[in-house]
């Protein structure tokens, strides 16, 4: 039976993949996105543009959007906070001003308290079985951070790390598994093309996953590839 899988961010590089990776299995893909590309529009996902995940307003515009086309009960098995941001601030940039700020909370909105927003919204047609797929980055693990800078990414995701293991502990009873998964480091436009992995390869590491998650395994902290990572 084909599963409702929610992704936000599905436009292009990892949720792009996600999203194909979803459908070849037969699985229906609700595509959320600020504006969508020629590439996600011929996956035949179901598309809902204008979405930002800062925007309450613009969630409950999706919410709506969504209950009129599947109904007002409609069922998330498969919740994927893909959508994230990353900009590149160092130690000398603390001394230019109020922008090096700005920059940082730009990327707690989103890459934090962005997904906590999308699960708000969606939290009601989450039930015993649904999954949630936290897509964050090993940059948030402090055991990890050898190298420092990137100050607002990596701490928003740090961030995303704790809010995702509240969410994993409060979910618990309502039977919803939330995974935090590290997707590699990918070849997309947020890291100029570099990387280990190409998206298609992420993609399919993180179905895998999504595929292993339960309530055994909730709240933990995983590469793609498998590897439990440290906090």
């Amino acid at each position: 039976m084909a599963r409702n899988i929610l992704i936000t961010g599905a436009n292009r590089g990892i949720g792009l993949e996600v999203t194909k990776k979803f459908l070849s299995e037969g699985d229906n893909v609700i595509a959320l996105c600020r504006k969508s590309s020629s590439d996600l529009s011929e996956t035949g996902a179901q598309i809902f543009e204008n979405v930002d995940v800062t925007d309450l307003s613009s969630l409950e515009n999706a919410s709506r959007a969504i209950e009129n086309t599947l109904g007002s009960d409609f069922k998330i098995d498969i919740l994927i906070n893909n959508a994230g941001i990353m900009r590149d601030e160092n130690i000398e940039d603390f001394s230019k001003g109020q922008g090096v700020f700005d920059s940082i909370l730009e990327q707690f909105e989103v890459n934090s308290l962005g997904p906590l927003k999308v699960f708000g919204t969606f939290s009601s047609h989450l039930s015993s079985g649904s999954k949630i797929a936290m897509i964050t980055s090993r940059m948030g693990s402090i055991a990890d951070n050898t190298s420092g800078g990137r100050y607002g990414y990596r701490t928003s995701k740090t961030a995303l790390n704790m809010l995702s293991t509240s969410l994993a502990h409060d979910l618990k009873q309502r039977e919803i598994s939330v995974g935090i998964f590290h997707p590699g480091w990918v070849q997309t436009d947020m890291t100029g093309k570099t990387g280990h992995l190409t998206p298609e390869e992420s993609a399919s590491n993180l179905f895998q996953r999504i595929k292993e998650l339960s309530p055994d395994n909730t709240g933990f902290f995983y590469h793609c590839n498998g590897e439990k990572l440290e906090w």
